[in-house]
């Protein structure tokens, strides 16, 4: 696969700020191999190595889906939310974004029970089964039910534990990827300079403090799967 084909050239990266990591004194000394220089106190991400990177984990995550297999996305910042949430519905792929649920993972039972609940309110509420209820009991019911979509409308697709699971900022991911470590499931992040690439088994290094920057690499990795 070619920088081209996964059209992701390296002037967009520049311009998307997709180089600048986070400040020399929170650098993590792991990410070192990562790093072109220091400006102004500023790490600067070496692109050529970034672009390395994000090939491999688009030809990795092409093989697993190809395969039938299942990626969790996860979004937990502002920056990446609704693109995560827009990969992983071009891909089929279930998501959580904003706020992970404690045991999405390590209690998938549990959050199962909770997502066939939603799914259980949400028919109740097509087929007109809340008219029995009086006008307060149907504002309670419907306040509870958007509640539970916002918490585990994403995951409805996730109907067995992913075989892998992808965060768009490892430094935000912390309680994601510990849980998938728990279940042995395989680990991808976007990583910047304040973060171990040693934490997850596919890391990208980039900026992931800039929309743009998040923008740009889902985007080359949603076409290098879906051929679009």
């Amino acid at each position: 696969m070619t920088e081209q084909e996964l059209q992701l050239n390296y002037d967009d990266m520049l311009k998307a700020g997709m180089h600048f990591g986070r400040k020399k004194t929170v650098f993590n000394p792991k990410m070192g191999k990562y790093v072109f220089t220091v400006k102004e106190g500023i790490c600067i991400i070496d692109l050529l190595k970034t672009q390395t990177e994000i090939t491999k984990v688009a030809e990795y995550l092409k093989k697993v889906i190809t395969d039938g297999g299942v990626v969790l996305f996860v979004g937990l910042t502002k920056q990446s939310a609704d693109t995560i949430k827009d990969l992983a519905n071009e891909l089929n792929m279930p998501y959580v974004v904003e706020r992970w649920i404690g045991g999405s993972l390590t209690n998938f039972k549990v959050i199962s029970s909770r997502v066939k609940k939603m799914e259980e309110m949400e028919k109740q509420t097509k087929t007109g089964e809340l008219d029995k209820y009086t006008k307060k009991e149907r504002l309670m019911f419907e306040r509870e039910l958007k509640k539970m979509e916002n918490h585990f409308g994403g995951l409805r697709k996730m109907t067995k534990l992913p075989d892998v699971v992808f965060v768009s900022s490892l430094k935000d991911g912390v309680l994601p990827i510990r849980e998938a470590k728990r279940m042995k499931i395989k680990t991808v992040a976007i990583a910047n300079t304040d973060s171990s690439p040693d934490d997850v088994d596919y890391a990208i290094p980039a900026n992931d403090r800039s929309k743009k920057s998040i923008d740009l690499i889902l985007e080359a990795i949603k076409k290098e799967i879906t051929n679009k």
